[in-house]
């Protein structure tokens, strides 16, 4: 598997608090990958780190086949490169229509020409209709994103991802106030996307997490404690000891 993202010896410190610490880790191109940890292990700063919101203070972090350090790149430059990101609590526009919401995300030139003198293609609109298909929200495209239920949102703010064509999906905590019915739909949805693209996916639901069935890394203290399958990590005495022993 080609390697995609290279997070080689990374450090940074908030206040003489180490949140990340010599951490070192790879995700290959088209893999799901599962990132779990007590609070405080670092996965937050981890995703900060790799988007752009947050500086290391040492080691670097490459992308791609050509090896580019992501550290003196803007978040917006770093989106462009092909690393979108979802955060846990979704970010839709309420007020817009799904169709809209995921018409505003699509990858369309940004200059101010281009967005001036847009119009509407039939490529679009059947992009338009087979992301909304993915999310299963194809019969919810005229409605409101407000009047959707969580999953639904949740759903919708990874098919605004998807229209920006990312290669790198970061996903945190897709399953946090989901019901089992759109959490075993979101499971399906990650394992289909992640034929296309990578996935990380940062949860605390170990039945979702063992649901994926993918490789799982373990963060502890900012660096990595263990990783490998789900069961070899839950097996883990050090894991069990800091995390799922609380």
């Amino acid at each position: 598997m080609a390697q995609l993202l290279h997070v080689d010896n990374v450090s940074v410190s908030f206040d003489g608090f180490k949140a990340i610490n010599a951490l070192s880790f790879d995700i290959g191109e088209g893999e799901l990958r599962a990132i779990i940890g007590p609070n405080g292990a670092g996965k937050t700063t981890f995703m900060d780190i790799v988007t752009g919101k947050t500086r290391p203070d040492s080691g670097d972090v490459r992308w791609g086949a050509t090896s580019i350090s992501l550290l003196k790149r803007s978040e917006s430059q770093i989106a462009q490169l092909g690393i979108g990101r979802k955060f846990q609590k979704p970010t839709t526009f309420e007020d817009q229509t799904v169709h809209d919401n995921l018409m505003m995300s699509l990858a369309n030139r940004r200059n101010p020409l281009a967005v001036l003198t847009y119009r509407r293609s039939a490529h679009d609109e059947d992009r338009i209709l087979k992301i909304a298909t993915q999310i299963q929200l194809a019969d919810s495209l005229a409605r409101r994103a407000g009047a959707l239920s969580h999953g639904q949102k949740q759903w919708l703010e990874i098919g605004m991802l998807l229209a920006q064509e990312p290669k790198l999906l970061l996903v945190d905590e897709p399953a946090a106030g989901m019901t089992a019915p759109e959490r075993a739909v979101t499971v399906s949805l990650l394992k289909e996307l992640a034929k296309t693209r990578s996935v990380v996916v940062v949860e605390h639901d170990m039945e979702f997490i063992r649901a994926l069935d993918c490789r799982v890394t373990v963060l502890h203290e900012g660096t990595v404690l263990a990783e490998g399958s789900m069961d070899f990590v839950t097996g883990n005495q050090q894991v069990i000891d800091v995390y799922l022993g609380r």
